[in-house]
């Protein structure tokens, strides 16, 4: 948990004062005791010292509830039963056992900045100051059973029981039934819920739960970066796991081959679907989840971070009536996203456009797009050979796989259509090298590739709290901001603040390379060329490295130095 910067004030319980009635006189005016049970309980509570509630509860005159319902109206602090205790204690660092089990504490919850504990005595002030410190938060305390706090922390989350799971078979009918069973109690339909609800808070783009010896680690990918979150107990991951599969519509009983689904769900008012896949692993099934979020993704190429005159060039290309357009990088740097903004830039309604892809991350609006079926030997190249039928203007492959997808792409090309497109390769001059080593001609690609589209997303500072930093001369020189800055230009670095989480880091943006095919890259590309002298003959005629684009937007104070040589350093080292 990370620790707040300024000091909170410090939480105070009213104390029964004037005015407010004493809890022996609430319990006899609520009928719950006499005035002789009162005269015992307040002289054993001079003999034996300790609260009134716990001696009258100890001489069997009240109930336990009956003291926590007294408290509760008497502080005006809310009352909050066993069943409404998470699933999962929060973990609050700093936070000790030790010290949860002395003080009969229990952690609710954890919201912005504020923890809600569960406590037998709420009115205690130097629990609550000692909470405030440790956990660096402003604590609002409930007032729960002394037994409900006790039985929690000697066994968290006992609701879900794993026991009995390994005397049964792993593919028997019986195992299936339990682990259905399971996943449809309601502590693990609240905690897959939570899982996936806290996607909305941290901008996530991906989940992982990954099964290891001591649990399954929550883990979030926010702006590219790996979060972990909570450790799921041992005995709750298969629960968990099956939870998931029946909601992506997976074979539960089949934990020894990977499985892909889907999840359509709604979550705080946002339509979510999520892209399951699920790979076994030797402590259990690992499940990652993609987040497609329609309401956090821009089909806009204008807000995508292309400068200005990158995306006069790319627009260009768009224009063209055939050929192919590549777009290269790595997988979540963005192709896809990329290619449906230009889809959507292109006129749907005067041009038929097809899209053949695996899977279909978003339907657009007005465009026929085919979801590959390997399993029935719908392929992209099976696909691509069909749709030739259909007469299409343009077409995009999700992704050029192999080298009969590249050869029908390069053919649809020649043949008078539009081809968009994507490769895994690092630069824009290596997508020529990889085509090449996919079978494809040198005489082909100069014939038919207009552009290819290399790019990366790297992290945006936060507006909220990054400060100005001027780089030294040598930090200045080795970046390579000499070329478009004079020495002691002010660049900015991540601080981190409530607003980005303390990361310094809010959203992404793209950086771009973009390598057109003009008539000195043919004759390399057909003399044999290698991807660096290629390289070298675009960057001669004006073309901005990946780098290089992002030196521009570092400058522009979009992102941070540091931040750019991470997401660069593969075209560095090469």
């Amino acid at each position: 948990m990370t620790q707040l910067a300024e000091p909170l004030e410090p939480v105070l319980v009213d104390p029964p004062a004037a005015g407010r009635l004493r809890l022996g006189e609430m319990l006899l005016q609520a009928g719950k005791i006499n005035h002789r049970d009162l005269e015992r309980a307040l002289n054993a509570q001079q003999e034996m010292g300790g609260m009134l509630g716990k001696v009258l509860v100890q001489l069997g005159v009240v109930s336990e509830l009956d003291i926590s319902q007294a408290l509760s109206r008497q502080l005006n602090v809310p009352f909050v039963t066993a069943e409404e205790f998470p699933t999962l204690m929060p973990e609050v660092e700093g936070l000790l056992p030790d010290f949860l089990v002395s003080h009969n504490v229990y952690p609710l919850r954890v919201e912005d900045d504020r923890l809600d504990v569960a406590m037998a005595v709420p009115q205690d002030d130097f629990v609550l100051r000692a909470l405030r410190m440790v956990s660096g938060l402003e604590v609002r305390p409930f007032v729960a059973n002394v037994s409900d706090i006790e039985r929690a922390l000697a066994q968290p989350a006992q609701e879900v029981d794993g026991e009995g799971m390994e005397g049964l078979d792993g593919d028997s009918g019986d195992f299936v039934e339990h682990l259905k069973d399971l996943a449809s109690e309601a502590p693990v339909i609240r905690l897959v819920n939570a899982i996936v609800g806290r996607v909305i808070d941290m901008r996530a783009s991906d989940i992982h739960l990954e099964p290891f010896d001591d649990g399954m680690h929550v883990r979030y990918r926010v702006d590219g970066v790996i979060h972990s979150s909570e450790i799921v107990p041992p005995k709750h991951s298969a629960a968990v796991g099956s939870r998931v599969k029946l909601l992506a519509h997976l074979d539960i009983a089949e934990r020894r081959l990977p499985q892909d689904g889907r999840i359509k769900t709604r979550v705080k008012g946002r339509e979510l679907d999520l892209r399951v896949s699920t790979v076994p692993t030797v402590h259990g099934e690992s499940i990652v989840m993609r987040v497609l979020d329609r309401a956090s993704v821009r089909f806009s190429l204008v807000d995508m971070g292309f400068a200005t005159d990158t995306l006069e060039k790319f627009n260009g290309l768009l224009a063209k009536p055939h050929g192919i357009l590549l777009v290269t990088g790595p997988t979540g740097s963005g192709k896809t996203t990329t290619l449906y903004a230009a889809l959507a830039k292109l006129d749907s309604e005067t041009q038929k456009i097809i899209t053949v892809e695996d899977p279909v991350e978003y339907q657009l609006e007005g465009i026929n797009q085919i979801q590959v079926h390997s399993q029935i030997n719908l392929t992209f190249a099976n696909a691509l050979r069909s749709i030739l039928r259909q007469d299409p203007d343009i077409i995009m492959i999700g992704e050029m796989r192999d080298g009969e997808t590249a050869q029908i792409a390069v053919q649809s090309a020649l043949t008078g259509h539009l081809v968009l497109s994507t490769l895994h390769t690092n630069t824009a001059a290596g997508a020529i090298i990889r085509l090449k080593d996919m079978g494809v001609e040198g005489y082909l690609i100069t014939s038919s590739v207009n552009g290819i589209l290399a790019q990366r997303l790297v992290r945006t500072l936060c507006n909220e709290c990054k400060a100005p930093h001027i780089p030294s001369e040598t930090e200045w020189k080795t970046s390579g901001l000499s070329r478009f800055c004079e020495l002691g230009t002010p660049v900015y670095k991540p601080v981190g603040c409530k607003q980005c989480r303390q990361t310094g880091f809010r959203g992404r943006t793209g950086i771009h390379e973009l390598l057109s095919l003009d008539e000195k890259i043919r004759t390399a590309i057909l003399q044999g060329k290698d991807a660096v002298e290629i390289n070298t003959i675009a960057a001669r005629d004006g073309m901005l490295s990946l780098h290089e684009d992002g030196l521009r937007k570092v400058l522009a104070g979009a992102t941070s130095l540091d931040e750019l040589a991470r997401v660069t350093q593969d075209q560095n080292d090469a």
